[in-house]
């Protein structure tokens, strides 16, 4: 064989290899994907009587709507060192924006409900019924069905509003890097440190986002699955 052949095969060798890893990883994904679907739909399925329980609490409670929706920023699947070439979107959401669902905890008497702002421990908004879920973290049930939409999945960093996620954005290093895998309802960060209240509380959550983003696995998912369970239970970091 010449030089020059093996010049040629070369690149090629190097490109299967590419393909092969690419595959890979895809089919890794699909397990895992596979995997967030089933525990989503199980998890409906075992929930549906106490789920209709929390229904009629929420609404007997307080008047209003049972669910809340709003709007959440999610998995941003462009190419990190390419342009987006996209002109028409005036707005760089930093990911998907999607419609997350939850049990409504707050009264619907709000001043200003376009206002994004996190809750706080004491915050007046919140219902009794609803301060009760959100100790148990019972609200965050109903985003079983966004993970059946593929909004989510069980494990990922936490979604955020728009106008929240541009101005940690500009305070908070390396927060877009979060968006780099789907949002979910659980996460290394959510299993380490409660509610966030402030800058500095977000930026402790980014360094396990990140951790996770680095080392995310099927392994790792269930892991952080079974974590979940006595945070939950012993209201860990809930108010």
């Amino acid at each position: 064989m010449t030089a020059i052949e093996l010049l040629d095969i070369q690149p090629a060798k190097r490109l299967w290899s590419r393909r092969d890893s690419d595959t890979a990883s895809e089919q890794t994904e699909g397990v895992r994907r596979l995997l967030n679907v089933a525990v989503a739909g199980v998890g409906l399925v075992v929930t549906a009587p106490l789920m209709l329980l929390i229904a009629g609490l929420v609404k007997l409670t307080s008047p209003g709507p049972v669910f809340y929706t709003q709007t959440r920023v999610g998995l941003d699947r462009r190419n990190p060192l390419l342009p987006t070439g996209n002109s028409r979107r005036s707005v760089n959401h930093g990911g998907r924006p999607f419609r997350i669902y939850k049990f409504r905890t707050m009264r619907v008497d709000q001043p200003d409900p376009a206002r994004q702002v996190w809750a706080s421990q004491d915050d007046p908004r919140i219902t009794a019924i609803g301060r009760m879920l959100r100790r148990y973290r019972l609200d965050e049930l109903p985003q079983l069905i966004n993970v059946l939409r593929g909004d989510m999945n069980v494990v990922g960093p936490r979604p955020e509003q728009p106008a929240i996620f541009q101005n940690l954005v500009g305070q908070v290093e390396r927060y877009h890097e979060r968006q780099r895998v789907r949002p979910g309802i659980t996460g290394w960060a959510q299993v380490n440190q409660s509610y966030d209240t402030c800058v500095d509380d977000v930026r402790r959550k980014v360094a396990f986002d990140l951790e996770y983003v680095a080392r995310q696995s099927l392994t790792e998912d269930l892991r952080i699955m079974v974590r979940t369970a006595p945070v939950m239970l012993f209201k860990r970091g809930a108010f």
